[in-house]
């Protein structure tokens, strides 16, 4: 019987997936998710062609040399948003407690549902009624706590699902490369190998504050990791449609050249926390008051997407439409709405490997400096 029951629900190569469910012809075969251009990344791609060396965020140039005959996609973020939002509807017609953690991946708590029918046979009910209700392949592991369960999830791919009794999980992941653990990336485990420390069971052994000095504090986290200890809760899943920002000037202004570079800002910092959340947006509004507190504002609908380049551009061809020159201005707002969850780096079909670099590295100084901290210039 479990103290604590967490359960994890993983769709296995969700757009790939998704893709084959509305063209069967595309099943068996190397399918690659990504940009066309040459700058695109690989967003998604099949078992098959990962056989091949082929993983997420890679080059579709480089990936087309590794398998040369794979298919190439743009994908369909709004299908596999509407797949997404069936999934979560019969999730939430079931679970008695859920977090929705992206596009394709949930938490469900079961905890004292021993007490009545199984934790682990209401589990495997659940996936067969996923899998039978949208045509999906989907892995799911069951265990004490979030981060066990999402490794066991992952360990029992494809369409598979794992049982961590309590009391083993420790011994569970022990064997397991120390790449297996969430948060430890390539860079991370490129450094952990260079100190000899490949396995998870070895990494459990070495002490917190020399991991510490090596990584800060992820260092504490992933030493936690590996000794299997996570006591994160299951967070109740809403969806929320919108988010916005705006600024009101102590001065009404006319200067566009601030304007711009204060709508870059707001701007920045909404887009830091779209990402943050793990959505995507499909609608920017802008919004002027000038100084006789009159108001207007303006929208366009654009692809799914949480990429800062892609939102300040269309940002600013708003804003140069909105604004009427020789008014003095007193506030300014953007809001970003027809939010889907999402993870933003496997969502921009068409972005570069070079904007996507700059994202990630921008988010990341921006964590550790408060959100938005460091943001792109306006540009003029």
């Amino acid at each position: 019987m479990f103290d604590r029951a967490i359960l994890h629900l993983d769709l296995d190569a969700f757009f790939v997936s998704v893709e084959c469910l509305h063209n069967d012809a595309l099943r068996g075969k190397p399918l690659i998710i990504g940009g066309h251009t040459g700058r695109g990344v690989v967003a998604c791609c099949s078992y098959e062609a990962r056989r091949f060396g082929v993983h997420a965020a890679m080059p579709v140039r480089m990936a087309l040399r590794l398998c040369p005959d794979a298919i190439v996609l743009r994908g369909d973020m709004e299908r596999y948003s509407e797949q997404s939002r069936l999934i979560t509807e019969i999730v939430e017609a079931e679970a008695p407690l859920f977090e929705k953690a992206s596009i394709d991946e949930f938490y469900l708590d079961l905890s004292g549902m021993d007490r009545y029918v199984g934790c682990w046979k209401w589990s495997k009910e659940l996936r067969e009624k996923i899998i039978r209700e949208s045509g999906l392949p989907i892995s799911m592991g069951l265990s004490a706590n979030k981060l066990i369960s999402k490794i066991s999830a992952g360990e029992a791919k494809p369409n598979g699902s794992q049982l961590v009794e309590t009391g083993t999980e420790k011994a569970y992941i022990a064997p397991l490369s120390a790449s297996k653990i969430p948060s430890i990336g390539r860079e991370t485990y490129r450094k952990l190998s260079f100190m000899g420390i490949r396995t998870v069971e070895t990494l459990a052994q070495v002490p917190p504050l020399l991991l510490e000095r090596q990584f800060g504090k992820h260092g504490r986290s992933i030493w936690k990791k590996a000794n299997a200890i996570d006591d994160s809760p299951v967070m109740p899943y809403h969806d929320p449609q919108s988010i916005s920002t705006e600024r009101t000037f102590q001065t009404d202004t006319i200067d566009v050249r601030d304007l711009h570079s204060r709508l870059t800002d707001l701007c920045m910092k909404l887009s830091f926390e779209l990402r943050q959340a793990q959505k995507l947006t499909s609608c920017v509004t802008v919004k002027i008051r000038y100084t006789d507190f009159n108001t207007y504002t303006r929208q366009c609908r654009i692809p799914y997407t949480a990429s800062d380049q892609v939102l300040l551009r269309h940002v600013r061809e708003l804003f140069d439409k909105l604004y009427q020159r020789r008014q003095l201005v007193r506030l300014i707002g953007i809001r970003f709405s027809g939010l889907v969850p999402g993870h933003p780096q496997l969502s921009l079909f068409d972005a570069s490997e070079e904007g996507i670099a700059l994202d990630r590295a921008m988010e990341k100084t921006g964590k550790g400096l408060g959100g938005g901290a460091v943001g792109r210039a306006s540009g003029g």
